[in-house]
């Protein structure tokens, strides 16, 4: 969308929330350790990483196991605000890091658990924090968003172009113009 390449590369690194650990720190957290770890493994990139989570309160939703446990977890959110958090790190040279957190409130309408079943049914919750995906058929749960929705996508834009700014490196949109 805003016209950067990027190669992806899975980080492979275990992503297990430490004791207490808040999900704001939890996301920024396994960023850095995402980026660091394809940095060792690509040391001239410029590496850009992230994580979502969904939280409500300080329970942090995870991808669901089964279909069974994504209608639960979306029958929870129904009819209430939950908080995505998306942490991002950028890392380069020598291990120059920076990272932030942005943090996204999201109110879900009220539905039924046979709306909740549909949705479910279409498979689009399996491979999603929260079990929905905002930017598909998960956006007719949405009753409004407080924040950034690129966020609950799960990459910030303002926080990568305030990260890129930081690191001396800022974004310019590309020239389609062809002269």
């Amino acid at each position: 969308m805003l016209g950067l390449g990027a190669t992806v590369v899975p980080a492979q690194i275990p992503e297990v929330r430490d004791s207490g650990e808040e999900p704001e720190a939890y996301v920024e957290r396994l960023a850095c350790e995402k980026a660091l770890a394809v940095l060792a493994r690509h040391p001239g990139a410029l590496v850009l990483a992230g994580d979502t989570t969904v939280a409500l309160g300080e329970e942090i939703l995870e991808k669901p196991a089964s279909a069974e446990e994504a209608v639960a977890m979306l029958m929870r959110l129904q009819g209430r605000e939950h908080r995505v958090a998306t942490g991002l790190a950028l890392a380069w040279d020598n291990r120059s890091l920076l990272s932030g957190v942005e943090v996204t409130q999201v109110h879900f309408r009220t539905f039924t658990e046979g709306e909740a079943r549909d949705y479910v049914a279409t498979g689009e919750p399996m491979d999603k924090a929260g079990s929905y995906g905002i930017q598909g058929l998960g956006g007719a749960l949405v009753q409004r968003v407080e924040g950034d929705v690129s966020s609950v996508v799960g990459l910030s834009i303002p926080l990568l172009l305030r990260l890129l700014e930081r690191a001396g490196r800022p974004y310019r949109f590309p020239n389609r113009r062809g002269g």
